[in-house]
């Protein structure tokens, strides 16, 4: 299974083209923005909501739906960590 994580574009990276530095959980990251930058101003994309997988943005989000998915993400974390303790005993 591959999971996707909702991050924010903060801003464009200047070293590389079709790159922009999202904030995935609180961790800045330089993602390779070009999968959702096709056909729309590239500065259009600062303060959008995006899927990211292993350093790509697979698609864009509402702010709902990153919100939503970002919740039910710390939900399954809160049930791993419970698993993990269950398991270490």
């Amino acid at each position: 299974m591959c999971l996707g994580i909702p991050g924010k574009v903060i801003a464009l990276a200047d070293n590389v083209q079709d790159t922009a530095w999202v904030d995935v959980c609180g961790v800045k990251r330089e993602v390779n923005v070009a999968l959702v930058a096709d056909g729309v101003d590239a500065d259009s994309l600062i303060g959008s909501w995006v899927l990211v997988h292993v350093g790509f943005a697979m698609s864009r989000l509402d702010e709902q739906e990153a919100l939503d998915t970002l919740a039910a993400l710390r939900q399954m974390e809160e049930v791993e960590h419970d698993v993990t303790i269950f398991l270490k005993q």
